[in-house]
């Protein structure tokens, strides 16, 4: 079987975050810009003396989908290196996933990885 995993972090842990998953050997994975809020709620700035609310804050969605016997180790690094011990840290939702198939030769499952 496969797991997706899905990582919203902050954008300034991209990088840490990645490094950490290449050194795993694991080097496929679809990065997307974001945005949201969870328990942060957003913040008030203030731009030519008028105060505003940013409620849905810069974020960074990390997509992969993995054997199982991977995702553990996967999910270690990406708490480890994505972590501030701070809100808005960010969150990881595991999906299990019933098939793969790559589109140009039609290989299924873990091959088509």
């Amino acid at each position: 079987m496969m797991t997706k995993i899905e990582a919203i972090i902050q954008p300034s842990k991209l990088d840490p975050v990645k490094e950490a998953l290449l050194e795993l050997g694991i080097a496929g994975m679809t990065v997307s810009e974001v945005r949201g809020h969870g328990r942060q709620k957003g913040h008030t700035e203030s731009y030519r003396g008028s105060e505003y609310t940013v409620d849905m804050l810069p974020k960074v969605k990390i997509e992969l989908v993995l054997p199982d016997d991977r995702v553990e180790a996967a999910v270690s690094a990406i708490v480890s290196t994505a972590s501030t011990g701070k809100i808005g840290d960010g969150k990881i939702f595991l999906f299990k996933v019933t098939d793969t198939i790559r589109i140009r030769n039609q290989e299924h499952g873990v091959a088509a990885l």
